[in-house]
């Protein structure tokens, strides 16, 4: 059965379209702030019930939930498909091994990550024991994204619901059917709660979401629709988790292996039609191998075909800019070396060279499948143009002597050496960026403590001889204290 709010009479819908053909894949009600605080009401007694099942019952239950999912991978990838746009084969890869290999890991780590464990008192408070846990907040907003419908929000839920937490989900309005699978399917193998519920609607209905009560809220979005949410949030004083796009760059040194680097420019800007928050949209390339690495990246791109190597664009208004960007590019003395035009939603692939630094294409995020390359003196400069933005989500190297240096040098929460976008496949590394590219971690230690307080607990175990914590405490005790400290710290 699906646990969400009911669909009350006098709620608008709206309908959620095939991006390619324009055909209706589901009619979703459109939840008022009523239906959402209810949802919320009903996830705080569900938290209770699905925090007594303890470690071994919620993993039991995730494992399930994962197992099911493999099951009916096929549904769920033609499902993505439709709604989504992008090709079946990929949608498997992104929309269902990705996921079910975090959600296997959150449920098997937690206990170690978030259970309780004995912690050093120190030598000023030996008498006592201390202990640190970290507890589930309660109840989780995840308000998701269209690009990656399974992947993103699957990030956040997965990791709450590990943690303890219940979870009311707002997806996309451009991919509601797909949020509302996982809930029907989450809700096949955890039928005694809704520990797991749908909430549909337009960015009313995430704002609902942000005051109805929620413990935090998980968004990803763009960065001003992100600034609209916290907004919002601090209201309540809600805490947020922000993920917030990039325009992430890619640096080729001189000694890079320019055939691995042009195959992984290319699927890093163009794969998913470059909807990709963590995908490459800059490259810059040492002089020495500028010329190369542009004619195999050119040839490489030309293979590509727009509505078969990838769909259309998933959000139209996202044409628009895409179009802006490019004409803005070549206005300005750029050169496309491929592609430059659009068909309804399908862009061609589109390599731009000789694009100045300060243009749309440069400085905005594009999401779309385009590539500035920039020629650069050295690793240096690279470097230097590549943290020349107001994003900080992620980026890639290509190096074989230097590539973990130069990795530590971008102000990105995320690098990958010689691949790219790697780090998403690992479910142990934390996923996230920083100034407008948001704050806060999803994924690994760092993504199952996001969504718990840390509880500090300490027992005495017995008294000190010496009342420190006292208005007994007499001078000859503060003479002994202060003696005592410059003991343990005074000394060079």
């Amino acid at each position: 059965m699906t646990i969400a709010p009911e669909r009350p009479t006098d709620t608008s819908t709206f309908e959620s379209l095939d991006p390619t053909s324009g055909a209706v894949v589901g009619t979703f009600p459109v939840h008022g702030e009523d239906e959402v605080r209810a949802a919320v009401q009903r996830a705080r007694t569900a938290a209770g019930w699905w925090q007594e099942l303890g470690w071994a019952g919620r993993r039991a239950r995730l494992d399930a939930w994962k197992r099911l999912i493999v099951q009916r991978s096929d549904e769920l990838a033609e499902l993505v498909h439709r709604e989504n746009g992008k090709p079946v084969t990929d949608a498997r890869l992104t929309e269902v091994t990705l996921p079910v290999d975090h959600i296997a890991w959150a449920a098997k780590h937690a206990p170690k990550v978030l259970g309780p464990r004995k912690v050093p008192a120190g030598l000023m408070m030996a008498n006592q024991a201390a202990s640190l846990e970290y507890q589930p907040l309660g109840v989780i907003g995840v308000i998701g994204p269209w690009n990656y419908p399974v992947f993103t929000p699957m990030g956040s839920i997965a990791y709450a619901l590990a943690a303890g937490n219940a979870v009311v989900f707002k997806p996309s309005e451009y991919t509601p059917a797909v949020g509302r699978w996982l809930v029907d399917t989450f809700s096949e193998v955890v039928p005694e709660q809704p520990v797991l519920q749908l909430v549909t609607g337009f960015g009313e209905t995430g704002a609902a979401l942000c005051r109805a009560g929620v413990d935090k809220i998980a968004f990803t979005g763009s960065a001003p629709t992100g600034k609209k949410v916290m907004a919002a949030c601090a209201e309540t004083l809600t805490p947020v988790l922000m993920e917030c796009g990039g325009k992430d760059a890619m640096i080729v040194d001189d000694d890079a292996d320019l055939e691995a680097a042009a195959t992984a420019a290319v699927w890093g800007g163009m794969s998913n039609a470059g909807q990709t928050c963590v995908g490459i949209e800059r490259v810059y390339v040492t002089e020495k191998v500028y010329d190369e690495f542009v004619s195999r990246v050119t040839a490489k791109a030309r293979k590509v075909t727009a509505g078969s190597s990838y769909g259309p664009i998933t959000m139209p208004g996202q044409v628009d800019v895409i179009r802006r960007h490019i004409a803005d590019a070549l206005d300005r003395g750029g050169r496309a070396l491929t592609g430059g035009s659009i068909t309804g939603g399908l862009v061609e692939p589109t390599v731009l060279v000789d694009v100045p630094e300060d243009s749309l294409a440069v400085t905005e995020e594009t999401f779309g499948p385009t590539l500035t390359i920039a020629k650069v003196r050295d690793v240096d400069e690279a470097v230097e143009r590549s943290n020349a933005t107001t994003y900080g989500l992620a980026g890639a190297v290509f190096s074989k002597k230097r590539g973990v240096e130069i990795a530590r040098r971008l102000r990105t929460g995320m690098t990958s050496v010689n691949q790219v976008v790697a780090f998403a496949g690992i479910p142990s590394l934390p996923f996230g960026g920083s100034r407008d590219s948001g704050f806060g971690r999803i994924h690994g230690e760092d993504g199952l403590k996001e969504f718990t307080r840390a509880k500090a607990i300490t027992r005495q175990r017995y008294p000190l001889p010496v009342p420190l914590l006292s208005f007994d405490r007499t001078p000859k005790v503060d003479a002994l204290l202060g003696r005592a400290v410059r003991f343990l710290h005074g000394r060079g």
